[in-house]
């Protein structure tokens, strides 16, 4: 089982990339990449859908095999994601640039690998949930404000991570709900930093370097839920020197990408 369950999320792993390189081949390039405009096109639409599917194998896959065999499996969808997103806009990815998302998808294995698994519910009351709301609301703007001076690639990623911060408040918020300490308004809430992740994510992709964004929401939204987990539900942090290197060969690679990959825009 452990084998099959590790194929289902490569799977999902490749249904994600697909999902995203074509939702960032239809923000990339325009001018206001809004939710109304992109929801009226077919490809971003069929995006969505492998993004959903990439997710739904995910999720069985952890039902059938360890955490420790799953969680790097879905790492790989930066190194599908970058030759399929270069195939769309008619180019090869080069050795530098696949080399720059395996040295980010090395560092993002070394960090789900040492996440400590939690031992207990989770529970977050009704001020445990504004924190959340106002400490991820207040991070994602920080980031879009300091997105509107820096270069084209820092823009990228800083609207990414902006994202990344957002997604990882919603899957702080959805364990809360699956674990059933919640209360009712708590799925009012769900939506509103999901919904503000995705609208920051397009306009990432709309900037046009599609590998340093994607590898920047890989980087913050595993590190945001583990960041709010500790605050928040009391869960432990890695320790010692290991979850640091991983953290910055993360890091590295993102810069890496940064530096080799070119920008991608449709006109």
């Amino acid at each position: 089982m452990t084998v099959l369950a590790a194929l289902i999320a490569l799977v999902g792993s490749l249904f994600f990339a697909l999902g995203a390189a074509l939702q960032q081949y239809e923000a990339s390039g325009t001018a206001k990449p809004g939710l109304p405009a992109l929801l009226r096109r077919p490809r971003w639409l069929a995006g969505g859908a492998s993004i959903l599917a990439g997710g739904g194998l995910h999720i069985v896959a952890l039902g059938l095999g360890p955490l420790t065999v799953v969680q790097p499996m879905g790492v790989a969808s930066l190194l599908f994601a970058l030759p399929i997103a270069a195939t769309l806009h008619g180019r090869r990815p080069s050795r530098r640039e696949l080399t720059a998302a395996g040295v980010v998808a090395a560092g993002l294995i070394g960090l789900v690998l040492l996440v400590p698994e939690s031992d207990g519910p989770t529970h977050l009351g009704p001020s445990g949930v504004a924190t959340l709301l106002a400490v991820s609301g207040v991070a994602s703007s920080l980031l879009w404000a300091g997105s509107k001076i820096a270069s084209a690639a820092g823009r990228a990623a800083l609207l990414a991570t902006g994202s990344g911060v957002l997604y990882g408040a919603t899957a702080t918020l959805m364990r809360v709900l699956v674990d059933g300490a919640w209360n009712w308004w708590y799925l009012l809430a769900l939506p509103v930093p999901a919904l503000l992740a995705l609208m920051m994510l397009q306009r990432a992709y709309a900037v046009g370097h599609f590998g340093v964004s994607f590898a920047s929401l890989q980087i913050a939204d595993p590190l945001t839920a583990v960041a709010f987990g500790a605050l928040l539900l009391g869960e432990p942090l890695p320790s010692g020197i290991v979850p640091m290197a991983a953290a910055a060969l993360a890091a590295a690679g993102t810069v890496a990408l940064a530096r080799t990959t070119p920008l991608e825009a449709r006109h």
